[in-house]
């Protein structure tokens, strides 16, 4: 099922549990610092296409730059194209952890979600 990717932040809690839950589970991933291998536009725009999700999903909510920047707002009135801009400007932007398969994306740490698509 070729190599998963998980981009995650480890300071961030969420992303420590699914490090955990991989470990626990025995799945391999390819890993990847969201703060310092931040995904590109076309990563994105992939991923977000892959997903189904409305591309708000993709935003971390309550992260402090989102807060900051009034990002609520942005979401809802800017194109795709410059929210992918905005994701791709700054990992902390991006909700965490990500977790990319060949068919699949998942954003956010639902362990229920994770066993059905990774075991």
């Amino acid at each position: 099922m070729g190599t998963k990717l998980f981009l995650q932040y480890p300071k961030c809690s969420t992303c420590q549990k699914a490090t955990k839950w991989l470990k626990q589970n025995n799945v391999s991933v390819e890993s990847r610092d969201i703060t310092t291998d931040n995904p590109t536009k076309t990563e994105l725009a992939a991923w977000i296409k892959k997903s189904g999700l409305p591309i708000a999903k993709f935003f971390n909510t309550s992260g402090r730059i989102y807060k900051e920047e009034n990002l609520k707002e942005k979401v809802k009135s800017a194109s795709e194209s410059e929210l992918i801009d905005i994701l791709a400007s700054n990992g902390m932007v991006v909700k965490r952890p990500l977790m990319i398969g060949n068919d699949f994306v998942l954003v956010g740490f639902n362990e229920e979600e994770w066993s059905e698509r990774l075991k």
